[in-house]
């Protein structure tokens, strides 16, 4: 590797740490809901709101992110980020109360929202043709390692929070398990800021604003000198170009001729979410408590959960250009479809029965008198379980005991759900998830692309908001069962739908795809 190479390898990974902090601070908060429901005394759509309320600024972010790098440049709003990362983090550890971790949580979704888009293209714009491919995806895998890395150490907090070792305590561990989970994000995010200060501007951004000088000096440290001067006088051209073109206005996008290609769009972009998945990575412990594990095998599962997207993140890839997006996607909703169906049996077949035996091993806070009503009854669903219980305990004690009774009385294949989320997850890593803004950049036409992605990425992000904010109150009011279940219906749908209608895009040109989808 060419010492241009190198550097450019360098200033990339840096780069795409951002992907890192947007994947770590999504799903960090899985570990946290089982904490702050009972301390700050939440209902079931406010534990929604807590976790969703991230996506809801990241979807502005988005938004503004583009247009303010292009006034002050791409690393300027990264910088930004890298703030909004840190101060969210140090917010949301020392949060009082319910709104102010909701503003804190909010802070960080405008870092989410920038990173998520300003990353890749300064890695493009950087990045010599030859090796864009390879490092604009470090990106993407960077966003799935951050994930798995939220999981373990969530699961590390929690088992250090049950030491007895003294500089835990004297540093509040054992006590303040979620704050820490939250601010432990301030350190990769500080590390983040410091790094971006040995990055330069995008060489691209300099030409854009006529710095000629500076581009070069830039371009001269990642690319050979024999093939600066020709990469600068290409990029010029595409700034005539692109200064030369009309602004398409937001009704072209519903004319005709683009209905089956905008169907397509939306049925994908609603698809990569409706399916559930940040149902998972936003409250895998939760849903592994459901089977009654309990806590510290919840944590430790979830860590299974990252692995896995990280691994089949990996294959799709790899398989990505060889076997198609179209098969993908379709091997990948048949596996989340099956997955779901899985999950969805295995809780229906779940059965809830507080023995004798089991209330003795309760921990000491939970009071046996208030259990004995429950004891040798058997409850067919989790849901009248639970309805149960908050009779009996009250609505804001029953938040603290509920995880300790489902774990003591859950009778249920733990192995079958534990299996169905891999399997889920696996899928969703190998198809919708890396495959949906490949194929957003092929389907829609030239004139429109930049519209378009943009309109299916907003219905993308507003139904993740959507999906996230009800899945507590789905499995408190529909129960676990029904709720997997609807997602393994969107999934077999959404199937029918990508098998009739979305052509398969590997090795066509964009012009020859445009021909097959769009009406003249």
């Amino acid at each position: 590797m060419s010492k241009h190479q190198l550097y450019t390898v360098k200033i990339s990974l840096i780069v795409a740490l951002g992907g890192f902090l947007m994947g770590f601070d999504a799903s960090v908060i899985s570990g946290v809901v089982r904490f702050i429901e009972p301390e700050f005394d939440l209902t079931k759509l406010e534990l929604g709101w807590a976790v969703s309320s991230l996506t809801l600024t990241s979807t502005l972010g988005m938004m503004i992110s583009g247009p303010l790098s292009n006034a002050f440049g791409r690393r300027y709003i990264l910088r930004w980020a890298a703030v909004f990362y840190s101060v969210s983090a140090i917010g949301s550890a020392f949060a009082p109360d319910f709104i102010s971790l909701v503003i804190a949580r909010m802070l960080g979704g405008f870092g989410v929202g920038a990173s998520l888009i300003i990353a890749p293209v300064y890695i493009a714009e950087i990045a010599p043709s030859n090796l864009r491919g390879r490092l604009v995806s470090i990106n993407q895998l960077n966003i799935v390692l951050g994930i798995s890395v939220a999981f373990f150490t969530n699961y590390l907090i929690l088992r250090l929070s049950q030491s007895d070792a003294g500089w835990v305590q004297k540093i509040g561990i054992d006590i303040f398990q979620w704050r820490w989970m939250l601010g432990l994000e301030t350190i990769p995010a500080v590390f983040y800021f410091g790094f971006l200060f040995f990055v330069p501007r995008s060489p691209r951004w300099l030409l854009m604003k006529n710095r000629d000088d500076e581009a070069l000096h830039v371009m001269k440290k990642v690319a050979e000198e024999s093939r600066v001067m020709k990469d600068i006088a290409a990029v010029k051209a595409s700034f005539v170009n692109t200064s030369s073109e009309k602004r398409v206005p937001l009704s072209h996008l519903f004319k005709p001729a683009l209905r089956t290609v905008l169907f397509i769009g939306i049925v994908v972009a609603i698809l990569q979410q409706i399916t559930g998945i940040n149902s998972v990575f936003f409250y895998a412990p939760m849903i592994f408590e459901q089977t009654g594990i309990g806590a510290d095998a919840s944590f430790s599962q979830a860590i299974l959960v990252g692995l896995t997207n990280v691994v089949f993140t990996v294959v799709a890839i790899l398989l990505i250009d060889r076997f198609g997006r179209k098969l993908l996607l379709l091997i990948g909703l048949t596996g989340i479809g099956i997955s779901m169906l899985a999950l969805s049996w295995g809780f229906h077949q779940a059965t809830y029965t507080l023995t004798d035996s089991a209330i003795n091993t309760l921990p000491a806070h939970i009071d046996r008198e208030k259990t004995a009503p429950l004891s040798g009854i058997t409850f067919d669903s989790d849901v009248k379980f639970k309805q149960e219980i908050e009779k009996i305990f009250g609505v804001t004690e029953a938040k603290k005991v509920e995880s300790d009774l489902i774990a003591a009385a859950t009778t249920m294949n733990s192995w079958l759900i534990l299996l169905g989320i891999i399997g889920f997850v696996a899928s969703f890593a190998i198809s919708l998830g890396p495959v949906m803004w490949v194929l957003f950049s092929e389907i829609f036409p030239n004139f429109i692309r930049g519209l378009a992605i943009s309109f299916v990425g907003f219905i993308n992000s507003g139904v993740s908001f959507l999906v996230q904010l009800v899945f507590p109150w789905e499995l408190t009011t529909l129960g676990s069962s029904a709720t997997f279940l609807i997602y393994g219906l969107f999934a077999l749908a959404g199937l029918v739908i990508i098998a009739f209608l979305l052509p398969e895009t590997k090795n066509k040109s964009l012009e020859e795809l445009e021909k097959i989808l769009i009406k003249k």
